[in-house]
């Protein structure tokens, strides 16, 4: 069953000029995909205040939903946001062992001013999968168009304004594969008239569809583990390149037809890529489980790429659930395995300082410890939504990690290795952070002439 419902009173030369037009249609306060705008982890309005207030932030409303790691995007006047509504089933949590769940995934489209639902779509499926709280994805919103992907591999293209479906596909269906054992977590990437997609399937990794009819234009590589790292799109070497990393490889293509470029053997533990490569002028950082990491120089003139160092089990840093902010001379993650937010010098990979105080505090031998990073504007402040649930603004230098203040926001509803967590990368747009977690999304406003004396 499924079902629309909307409340009664209510690439060479061509993709390049298709970034440009995705860009310059979002507002400059939109926060319309994962990551941001630029997929950068940048937060680029002005206005924003610098510190956090004695008498704490406000909140513009706040709006109840069900379970979810799926963070919102905010487009337009609209917070886009899916979540799951389970009706059966136990959840339990445990990293290789699969829950079965029914129950209704959601997608549904809030007002940025009160909070209040404009419009929601929904449908009926099963889960079976590990950790199996909700969906995974952010949603994509582009030239009037919404695009999700659930957690069993249903991807969406609705409406914006009304949340009327134009297409779908279910990947175990179309492509003969079965959904990963943490469910599909990459991100859909929309640029120019494609969608860029991990599904899986012997030939099919990544698949590249019609944005506007959901029609196949290319499929390409095959591996044992797809992975779960989002498609990246960069421009080097005289080519826009799309970096698809699946559990065995990293790997550059052309957009256009799928053809590989490139391909770095680069492999986690478990197939866990998660974390995107992170690109700093012609630097390209690539992070994951169990000391894998790499800094790569890729080349000007062709696609192609040099090893400039790799991460042991005492350099770098190793990321899983969030994805590291790289700037010209450092890199800020959050270890896997010390559950440390960690400063790197991007030179050499070593590590400069580290500290659990934005991730886990003061718990031992607490593992995948989560914050999600922002950096504002060009400056060296940044916004941190810990797993605590708490909003840190912090300074992040070479030298040190200087935290200015923090402010609880929402509290952890889901679970993991003992401890409470909330895992949702939020959303940072109208001078505002946007954050949900397994019952509420809430608004706080972080404008700086909202709490003038």
């Amino acid at each position: 069953m499924q079902r629309t419902i909307k409340p009664s009173l209510f690439y060479p030369i061509y993709l390049t000029l298709a970034l440009v037009c995705v860009f310059s249609l979002c507002h400059a306060d939109d926060w319309p995909r994962w990551l941001g705008p630029q997929g950068d982890s940048i937060w680029r309005e002005s206005g924003i205040l610098k510190e956090i207030p004695e008498a704490g932030l406000k909140n513009n409303w706040r709006h109840p939903v069900g379970l979810g790691y799926a963070g919102p995007a905010v487009a337009k006047g609209k917070v886009y946001v899916m979540d799951y509504v389970k009706t059966s089933g136990e959840i339990r949590n445990q990293a290789s062992w699969k829950d079965e769940l029914h129950g209704m995934e959601r997608i549904l489209c809030l007002s940025v001013e009160t909070g209040e639902l404009i419009w929601k779509h929904e449908y009926e499926r099963a889960y079976y999968l590990s950790y199996p709280a909700g969906p995974r994805c952010t949603p994509t919103v582009a030239e009037g168009k919404v695009y999700t992907l659930g957690t069993e591999g249903d991807l969406l293209c609705l409406d914006a304004e009304t949340g009327e479906k134009y297409w779908s596909k279910s990947f175990n269906e179309s492509y003969g594969t079965t959904t990963p054992l943490w469910g599909y977590a990459a991100h859909p990437l929309v640029v120019g008239n494609q969608v860029f997609c991990i599904v899986g399937g012997e030939g099919s990794v990544v698949v590249a569809f019609n944005k506007d009819t959901g029609e196949e234009q290319w499929r390409a590589l095959s591996a044992a583990d797809r992975g779960y790292c989002p498609p990246s799109m960069i421009e080097s070497g005289g080519k826009q390149q799309l970096l698809i990393w699946h559990g065995e490889s990293l790997n550059s293509l052309n957009p256009i037809s799928g053809e590989v470029y490139w391909t770095n053997a680069i492999k986690p533990s478990f197939g866990l890529t998660v974390a995107a490569p992170r690109i700093q002028g012609s630097l390209l950082f690539v992070t994951g489980m169990s000391s894998t990491s790499a800094l790569l120089k890729l080349n000007d003139e062709k696609p192609g790429f040099e090893t400039l160092w790799k991460g042991t089990i005492t350099s770098s840093v190793h990321c899983n659930n969030s994805t590291p902010v790289m700037t010209k001379t450092m890199i800020f993650g959050c270890d896997v395995e010390s559950s440390a937010l960690i400063g790197v010098r991007v030179t050499d990979g070593e590590r400069m300082w580290q500290t659990t105080s934005p991730t886990v505090g003061d718990l031992k031998k607490a593992r995948h410890g989560t914050a999600f990073i922002v950096r504002h504007r060009d400056s060296n402040r940044y916004f941190l939504f810990s797993e605590t649930g708490d909003l840190i603004l912090a300074e992040m230098t070479a030298s040190e990690y200087r935290e200015i203040g923090r402010q609880r926001v929402l509290e952890p509803t889901n679970n993991t290795g003992g401890r409470s967590v909330v895992w949702s990368h939020p959303a940072f747009a109208e001078k505002s952070m946007f954050a949900r977690n397994d019952k509420e999304i809430v608004r706080v406003d972080l404008a700086s002439n909202a709490y003038k004396k």
